[in-house]
């Protein structure tokens, strides 16, 4: 796509855009913006380096919203937050974050997202397509009991084993994070937030700043050779890895969390039996998905070969039926691994590491084993 295009498209522009195009990147439309799918490294080789070294990505396009009690007393805010999160939101200490979500009334998963505490307020972090919806639903559900603020700042995350070495440089503090573990900062005379995660099972950060401080730092980080600019292609393939779902793909409106392998968000205070069970949309399909087993579930699913398999492919129990079983949320080539990864949705039956089953891939049928997530361990700093 041309800039021409792009513009005819009424496409949003991170702060990051002229260091993106600076730096060679291909630039597609993605969520509104025109983000970068790939550098001159390409994404094998952007992958590889994030595994071994330190990837740079631009997120700036994702949403960054505070949450405060109108009363003044941040229990209050986690009090309301309970109402649209199955999580423990009060429990939450201060300067840690998790991940959670919003839920249908009928179970389902309306975004994903991050939490986190900074002490007199929260920040919640969420998918760039739904982050008007995200708010207005919010607005919507506690507006009477606390403000709902939309932050304009960018975000940029840095990941891989070096991530560490290369941002201690510019902010000493991160040295001293662990996984989940988030500070206020101060760079390039402009103040931020810095939290020790990322959605590419590496080590890492995720760096919020207003533009100008973020556009600095990101090309201080550039300079140094074990950094290199990562796009949304590698983006995808890192996190196919390391197992984690994309809203609109591997979780959606019709799918609970239960379905999708994240009960492990839902703690046993918000369960049936907890001390704050329920109170939150969907909580009666959720709790006796929970307490009774889901009737489906992802899985993940290694292919026969070297052929990838995609999105939305069927899934057959054997070679010879001609029901679908199921079908492929996310596929591709998984760099780390040298061969094709998938997941995908079946029947809980069926979600049993090494059932074998069959997914259509150009009018054949694919041998595809299933597998424990993620497929390969993560690398994050727990102590």
């Amino acid at each position: 796509m041309n800039a021409d295009t792009a513009a005819g498209l009424n496409l949003l522009q991170t702060p990051l855009h002229a260091l993106h195009q600076e730096v060679g990147a291909r630039m597609v439309p993605f969520a509104g913006y025109r983000m970068p799918l790939q550098y001159p490294l390409g994404l094998l080789k952007e992958h590889l380096h994030t595994r071994k070294a330190a990837g740079l990505f631009d997120v700036s396009h994702m949403g960054q919203i505070a949450v405060r009690a109108r009363s003044g007393d941040l229990a209050d805010a986690a009090r309301a937050l309970e109402t649209v999160l199955p999580v423990d939101v009060v429990g939450l200490k201060p300067w840690r974050q998790r991940y959670g979500f919003f839920t249908t009334q009928g179970g389902g998963i309306l975004d994903d997202l991050m939490l986190a505490n900074l002490d007199d307020h929260y920040l919640l972090v969420v998918n760039a397509a739904n982050k008007a919806a995200d708010l207005a639903h919010l607005l919507d559900a506690i507006g009477t009991e606390c403000t709902v603020e939309p932050i304009e700042r960018a975000l940029i995350a840095l990941q891989g084993p070096g991530a560490e070495a290369a941002l201690a440089r510019h902010l000493a503090v991160v040295a001293e994070m662990r996984f989940m573990d988030a500070r206020t900062v101060a760079f390039a005379g402009e103040d931020g937030v810095v939290v020790r995660s990322g959605y590419t099972g590496e080590d890492g950060f995720e760096i919020a700043l207003p533009a100008e401080a973020a556009v600095t730092l990101a090309r201080a980080l550039l300079a140094d050779p074990e950094v290199k600019p990562i796009g949304l292609g590698a983006r995808d393939s890192l996190r196919l890895e390391a197992g984690l779902c994309l809203h609109g793909s591997d979780i959606d409106h019709e799918t609970s969390p239960v379905e999708a392998g994240l009960s492990w968000a839902i703690p046993k205070v918000r369960r049936l039996g907890g001390a704050r069970a329920g109170g939150f949309p969907g909580a009666e399909r959720i709790l006796a998905e929970l307490a009774e087993g889901p009737a489906r579930l992802r899985v993940g699913l290694r292919p026969e070969g070297r052929t990838p398999v995609r999105a939305g492919a069927a899934l057959y129990a054997t070679a010879e039926a001609t029901e679908a079983v199921g079908r492929v949320s996310s596929g591709g080539f998984g760099p780390s691994l040298d061969g094709p990864i998938a997941m995908g949705v079946l029947p809980s039956a069926l979600a049993v590491p090494g059932t074998p089953v069959f997914a259509e891939v150009r009018g054949q049928r694919l041998p595809c084993a299933v597998v424990p997530l993620p497929f390969r361990p993560a690398g994050f700093k727990r102590s």
